[in-house]
């Protein structure tokens, strides 16, 4: 597990690492979603790191607004990205496990992930890797 310090830290070192900057936390305070997004802006595009909130592990994606004006529901997989400088800058921190968009993209095996519930994998049928570390399950 990551706490969001450590995950705060992380963010603000991979990007000073990169040459980007941190600009905004969206810290998950419900039941969904399960993962924290640290977004860094880049000169040509911005991305988010995301955390899962009880593992160690961290991707890339792009950033998800959560409407909590409107109704606050947003589901969906994420959609993950390559932004290698920023992988390779995460992993030098230790302890983190940084999936690439291959990864997360690949069918999901649950006897590698014993963490997900297996109530979760009967009802919500991850079909990925990414959906089942990365949701909005409640």
């Amino acid at each position: 597990m990551m706490s969001v310090r450590e995950f705060r830290r992380a963010c603000y070192t991979a990007a000073r690492r990169t040459g980007g900057k941190v600009v905004e936390f969206r810290l998950a305070k419900g039941v969904a979603p399960n993962f924290h997004q640290g977004l860094i802006a880049y000169r040509d595009r911005t991305v988010a790191v995301v955390c899962a909130r009880d593992l160690a592990v961290l991707a890339v994606a792009e950033p998800r607004i959560i409407d909590f004006a409107a109704d606050g529901a947003e589901s969906g997989p994420l959609t993950f990205v390559e932004v290698p400088a920023l992988a390779a800058a995460l992993v030098e921190e230790p302890g983190l496990r940084v999936l690439t968009p291959s990864e997360l993209n690949g069918p999901f095996d649950a006897a590698s992930w014993p963490h997900v519930l297996s109530n979760d994998i009967t009802y919500w049928k991850p079909a990925t890797l990414g959906e089942a570390l990365f949701n909005y399950w409640d």
